[in-house]
């Protein structure tokens, strides 16, 4: 027994209890009140145990090794119940009589103690697979025995003591009888650390001394020292799923949990972001799905590694089809993608579709290594615990050279081996084809039938799914080759250009997450850096032979210029590769900085697309996209990003004509950040998140061109005529709202709501709706004029200002007109797009002048100072603008079919407002189609919706029309039918029609009818205690845009509803939610598509919509019907503030003015559209209410 463990012989001590993460005789010098430490301490103890203490899941280790803190460590992996929980009392620390009183807990993997029961993180934890014995020692006492260390702890009696004795001895007797079962690897010692993903020491807040911390898969360790490390005794492990990770300072670091925040500080700022990246990387290894991962794994040899026989490998090469673990993997990325293309089981959710799932299901590492490792000396075999460098040169022999593999028959003839695989591929023979793809046939040969000229088209006429998706995977890949030629390594069919560049150049290290603040001149490290052979090499100096670090050329994705001094260094650059990492370079020439870009491009980019080399580039590279008339699949291609210009390229090597990015009509992320939308007036184009670093760079890059990026005109988001969106939507807007308003533009609007509108509409333009009733029209006039007020170099610029103001005074009014002419067409383009907006705007303004009071002459006194930007005494300004207005037709060249369509616009207007003042049709009235309990033509009736009706008040319009008493208990309601959703939603009693019939689409009407269900509702909400609900549903989401993705189907997730949130976990157990959405942005309709084929017929679908228009699609399904009677009450009661009806009905029906007599029985065409195009119905409705019909 050791010392600390000797029991003192003055009676029995009593108890006393700490509060600390460490217990005294844990970390004694960290307490000013605790013992000195005399000779040998608890932690000081040697033992002969290796690794950081796991549970074992998987039977193919030997017991405890670090191998099995790699197993069962996955997010979804239940915790081990507790077989044992208990107050004892600890052994005394060294030099102290007073034992501890410490809460106990064992399960099948741990013994560990606490200081209460509620703690989470113990004060110690002993591995169960490193009891060696358990005994009695008499007082209530038993001794837990480890190879090295004794533990002692006392209990309250002796039939405690013997139940402790027995539940230690049972479960150390049955890890002791799985340890032969684990018979794949034996762990060696020395070699035991490599596996940790990161460790070292690292400060911990609030202790003198460093902790030795380990990042394992989804957990972090903490040891006191290295030797308890090696011995396997820690302190406490933390699971990475309810973890976040934040920086702190330059050193310093938190790793915050809902139960403690421990702050770290590394040595230095390159190990803190190593550390950090450590982290970040277990959380999402924690967070991810394993899913895809169980389904592979259920064949038996895929649930090892294919290289070096790692138990639950959770990375593959989807071309090779092989299972491998992290270790191999980033071996494996080494060799590029034109050899094996390596994805993760967990993260990658999107690769993983149906058929590559069962082709690894078939395939298995067994079959795959009946050809890979088939002639594989035990000598050069490799294991888990084999180094970087044995894993390199392994893997490196087995698939670039393919030295182990087993060649067929026909290897060396090529034309029996095309003949050969155009056969196999008919056939299910993935074997076959496998062997025959790695020697040497080519799955682009010509197979000599017109009609599938090709094997993957032979595979598809035969049916063979599985034999279409491997040639699929394997289009660029490159047979193995014996000779180790530089060239050949590329992933292409065509040789890149050899480039050679070398010089000195400033680096970071590299990094896992978008730069997201300057980086200093301290934090850069001059390195010689080499280009050659397709390898870009940096080195510590000139002088050293072996490189720091390399990228391959073929792994890089993306390069980007950045702007002068963005960072400490004047000129940088970035890197993005395939394995989503970012590398930051730098140089103070700018000329150097040039050339390396021009080498590093040329290096990357494939030939066919050599023409973007030309452009001076802001960001290059290649994306996977879908566009034009190929939306069934994604292509790659190559884009240039220059100014607000995106260049396109695409993989035939056409350059397609480039999109203006401040011209988009729509510019939106769908998919939940998987699918970057850009819309033009012609196309559409739908660019994929393949890898998340670059992308996110790709779409901030994006979003920042098509953006306004300055205050002259040429700098603003534009329309496809050249006008500023600013500018179009306010003169829309007043179009609309404001023509009639008097002293439009003369009085001023409210001066904090004009800066916050022009603050959006600088913003983004694009995504500000200008509503009747949301925006007043003054604040939108004062909006205008301020943008031209402070617009950069001025509607008529500097330059030719003075121009304007001197052919004021011309006397000749032809001459007069033709010089305006000769500075109008002397303006750029846009500036003179604008004006002629502008003036058309006001000419239309003066045209109703009778009611708005703003003359031509008063409309110049308001925007001739603003235009000009002068202080109002320069009265010629106004000249300019009275002139302008007076001969709009002629300086602008108006046709007579144009000059029509204005005054037919005008027109109209003017009948809408004489319409509205004659009361003959209220201001903002609609009218629209509402059928009576089902959709027939027989059940159509025509209701006129002003802007105030509720849904109550519409329901008592259609059953008054029928003359249908209400009776008690008759819930009647109406409904929003989705017809292509196949869903309906009923809409609250309060709830204003006009806004839903604004959203409706084609395939969208109202119908009203009974609530069967709101009895049963009314009463579960009044039975129930509390407005929160919670409890399993199933749920899926709809397909990305355009099918991209993996369809998941309906799976079992917990959800938990209430007054503000709808939050998703991935079980009853998961702290931290996988997704949340806030209520008040959500839609719930009842009931879901058929061809979903949801397990029962209970469910919704749900709708959401963020600030930023963004939208997302998903269903959810329920057990039993009362379950959905339940969510769909809680979901109306917290969205409507708990009133789900209303208390009593009225009594007095709310008057409405009778129908129009003129209207009939003609079945009208219900009004949508924007605004814009609802308006003008409306006033052509006014004018002709056959109108409509005589143009559908």
């Amino acid at each position: 027994m050791a010392k600390e463990d000797a029991e003192p012989r003055m009676g029995r001590p009593r108890s006393q209890r700490f509060n600390s993460l460490f217990s005294e005789d844990e970390f004694g010098d960290d307490h000013p009140d605790a013992p000195p430490a005399n000779g040998g301490s608890s932690w000081s103890d040697k033992d002969t145990s290796l690794h950081p203490p796991v549970p074992d899941a998987f039977s193919g280790s030997s017991p405890g090794t670090l191998s099995d803190s790699m197993e069962g460590t996955s997010a979804t992996s239940p915790l081990s119940p507790t077989i044992k929980a208990g107050w004892l009392d600890k052994n005394p620390p060294q030099g102290s009589y007073i034992y501890q009183k410490r809460w106990v807990k064992l399960d099948a993997d741990y013994l560990r103690y606490f200081d209460s029961e509620k703690d989470t993180y113990s004060k110690r934890l002993i591995p169960v697979s490193s009891i060696s014995r358990v005994s009695s020692i008499g007082d209530q006492k038993f001794e837990v025995v480890t190879n090295n260390r004794n533990f002692v702890f006392r209990a309250e009696n002796d039939a405690d003591r013997k139940e402790w004795i027995r539940s230690l001895q049972q479960i150390a007797e049955e890890r002791k009888s799985k340890a032969p079962e684990r018979t794949l690897m034996s762990l060696a010692a020395d070699s035991a650390t490599e596996l940790a993903d990161k460790s070292g020491f690292l400060e911990l807040r609030g202790f003198k001394h460093k902790l030795f911390v380990v990042v394992v898969g989804d957990k972090v360790f903490l040891y006191k020292n290295a030797e308890d490390y090696q011995q396997k005794i820690g302190i406490t492990y933390i699971e990475m799923n309810v973890g976040n990770v934040k920086e702190v300072d330059r050193r310093g670091f938190d790793l915050t949990t809902p139960y403690r925040i421990f702050s770290f500080c590394a040595d230095s700022e390159q190990e803190k972001e190593e550390w950090v990246e450590a982290m970040q990387q277990s959380i999402t290894e924690a967070l991810s799905n394993s899913e895809v991962a169980e389904r592979i794994w259920a064949v038996e040899s895929n649930r090892f590694c294919a290289d070096c026989g790692s138990p639950k490998p959770d990375w593959a090469s989807i071309n090779l089809c092989v299972v491998i673990c992290k270790r191999c993997a980033g071996e494996h990325r080494g060799l590029g993608p034109g050899i094996t293309k390596v994805r993760s089981l967990k993260m990658d959710r999107k690769v993983w579709t149906e058929e590559l799932i069962e082709l690894f299901q078939k395939f298995g590492n067994m079959m795959a290594n009946e050809f890979w490792a088939a002639n594989v000396p035990p000598s050069e075999a490799i294991s888990p615990t084999s180094s970087s460098q044995e894993r390199r040169r392994f893997v490196i022999a087995k698939y670039r050279e393919g030295k182990y593999r087993h060649y067929h028959p026909l290897f060396g003839n090529q034309e029996e081996l095309d003949r050969a695989l155009c056969a196999a591929v008919t056939t299910s023979d993935l074997a076959e084809t496998q062997a025959l793809l790695f020697c040497g046939a080519s799955v682009t040969c010509d197979t000599r039938d017109p009609q599938c000229p090709t094997p993957l088209a032979l595979a598809e006429r035969s049916g063979q799914r599985l034999q279409m998706e491997f040639l699929l995977h394997n289009k660029t890949s490159e047979p193995p080759r014996l000779e180790r030629m530089c060239s050949e390594e590329k992933p292409y069919s065509v040789h890149l250009p050899s480039i050679t560049h070398s010089g000195f150049l400033y680096k970071t290290p590299s990094m896992v997450k978008p730069i997201s603040e300057r980086k200093g001149p301290e934090e850069f490290s001059r390195r010689w850096c080499t280009l050659q052979d397709g390898v870009l090499s940096y080195y510590e100096n000139d002088r050293n032979t072996v490189p720091n670090g390399e990228i391959r050329v073929e792994e890089i994705v993306c390069l980007v210029n950045n702007p002068a001094h963005a960072h400490g260094i004047e000129n940088t650059f970035e890197v993005y590769t395939e394995a989503d990492r970012l590398y930051l370079f730098g140089l103070e020439s700018s000329d150097s900085a040039r050339e390396w870009l021009k080498s590093i491009a040329k290096s990357f980019v494939h030939p066919r697309a050599e023409e973007l080399l030309a452009l001076d580039f802001e960001r290059l590279g290649r994306l996977h996209y879908k566009g034009g008339l190929t939306l069934e699949r994604a292509q790659e291609g190559w884009f240039a990003l220059v100014g607000s210009t995106l260049h396109v390229c695409s993989e035939d090597g056409r350059r397609q004509e480039p999109l203006q990015l401040r011209k988009l009509q729509e510019l939106s992320i769908q998919g939940d950040h998987e699918v970057l939308v850009l819309v033009e007036r012609r196309r559409t184009l739908y660019i994929q998140g393949e890898r998340k670093l670059d992308f996110l760079g790709w779409v901030h890059a994006i979003q920042k061109a098509a953006g306004s990026s300055g205050d002259t005109l040429s700098e603003q988001q534009m329309t496809e005529s050249d006008v500023p969106l600013l500018v179009d939507r306010c003169i829309d807007y007043i179009t609309q709202c404001g023509l009639t308003s008097e002293g439009i533009y003369r009085k001023s609007g409210q001066n904090s709501r004009t800066t916050s509108l022009l603050e959006m509409l600088q913003r983004d333009a694009r995504r500000v709706c200008l509503k009747e009733g949301e925006h007043q029209v003054d604040d939108v006039a004062n909006t205008l004029k301020r943008f031209f007020r402070d617009l950069g170099d001025g509607l008529f610029t500097r330059r030719w200002a003075s121009e304007w103001l001197w052919a004021t005074t011309l006397e000749d009014e032809e001459t007069k007109v033709g010089k305006y002419q000769q500075l109008l067409a002397a303006l750029p383009p846009v500036n003179r797009a604008t004006l002629k907006a502008l003036i058309n705007h006001l000419f239309r303004v003066q045209c109703f002048s009778g009611e708005n009071q703003m003359s031509t002459h008063n409309l110049a006194i308001v925007f001739g100072p603003t235009l000009f930007q002068t202080d109002g005494k320069d009265y010629k300004a106004g000249r300019v603008v009275e002139d302008l207005i007076s001969h709009y037709v002629e300086i602008f060249n108006v046709n007579d079919q144009e000059m029509k369509k204005q005054q037919d616009e005008i027109t109209a207007i003017m009948k809408m407002r004489e319409a509205s003042s004659s009361g003959t049709q209220q201001a903002g009235d609609f009218i629209c189609t509402v059928y009576l309990e089902e959709k027939k033509t027989e059940t159509e009736q025509h209701v006129k919706i002003p802007a105030t009706m509720t849904a109550e008040e519409l329901i008592f319009e259609i059953l008054d029309r029928r003359k249908i008493a209400v009776k008690e208990k008759d819930y009647w309601s109406c409904f929003e039918v989705n017809e292509r959703e196949e869903a309906e939603r009923p809409l609250h009693y309060s709830e204003k029609v006009l806004p839903i019939l604004h959203c409706l689409g084609t395939e969208s009407y109202l119908v009203v009818k009974k609530q069967v269900s709101m009895e049963n509702m009314l009463i579960y909400l009044a039975s129930r205690v509390g407005d929160c609900k919670h409890g399993m549903m199933k749920f899926r989401e709809e397909r990305n845009l355009l099918g991209l993705g993996l369809s998941t189907g309906f799976h079992d997730r917990y959800f938990i509803l209430n007054h503000s949130w709808l939050r998703l976990y991935k079980e009853v157990r998961s702290h931290k939610p996988e997704k949340e959405w806030p209520v008040r942005n959500l839609k719930v309709y009842l009931g879901i598509k058929k061809k979903l084929r949801a397990p029962t017929c209970w469910g919704f679908t749900v709708f959401y919509e963020n600030e930023k228009h963004e939208k997302q699609q998903w269903y959810l399904c329920c057990d039993t019907q009362a379950d959905m009677r339940e969510w769909f009450a809680t979901f109306l009661q917290v969205q409507n503030g708990g009133a789900l009806w209303p208390s009593e009905r009225p009594k007095m029906r709310v008057v409405r003015p009778q129908q129009d007599a003129r209207l009939g029985n003609i079945s009208l065409i219900p009004l949508r559209g924007n605004e814009s195009e609802m308006r003008n119905s409306v006033a052509a409705f006014a004018t002709d209410p056959l109108t409509l019909l005589r143009n559908v």
